[in-house]
């Protein structure tokens, strides 16, 4: 089981899956959203129980982004027709027992640090 939440505490969420796939994202619609990369992981939509109002938007035509309303932390993304959400690894209560399994859009990556942790790439 998961748990997690906004800085605020205006959203919480839990969900009974265990999380996969734990990535950082490097793209950069997840740069200006977090600030630096997205570290996220993917539950079953299904599974997943939120309580509080998540803002849901789009910065692209295949997917979508929930925010919360109130602090702005970006909690949640989920490509359009997928089965599974992802979910923000720094919005979980520890501990999460996850550890990153690779890093995407690398090539979009910022110029100001290197990746060098030796997980996958691409």
């Amino acid at each position: 089981m998961i748990d997690g939440r906004c800085a605020c505490g205006a959203v919480q969420f839990t969900s009974e899956a265990q999380p996969v796939n734990a990535s950082a994202c490097h793209c950069g619609m997840c740069r200006k959203m977090s600030g630096h990369a997205w570290a996220s992981a993917q539950v079953p939509f299904e599974s997943l129980r939120v309580t509080g109002n998540v803002r849901w938007f789009r910065l692209s035509a295949t997917a979508e982004r929930g925010i919360c309303p109130s602090c702005g932390a970006f909690l949640f993304w989920r490509g359009d027709g997928e089965a599974e959400i992802s979910v923000a690894l720094g919005a979980l209560e520890a501990p999460t027992g996850l550890r990153l399994e690779k890093h995407i859009f690398t090539a979009d990556k910022g110029d100001y640090y290197e990746i060098s942790d030796g997980l996958p790439q691409s």
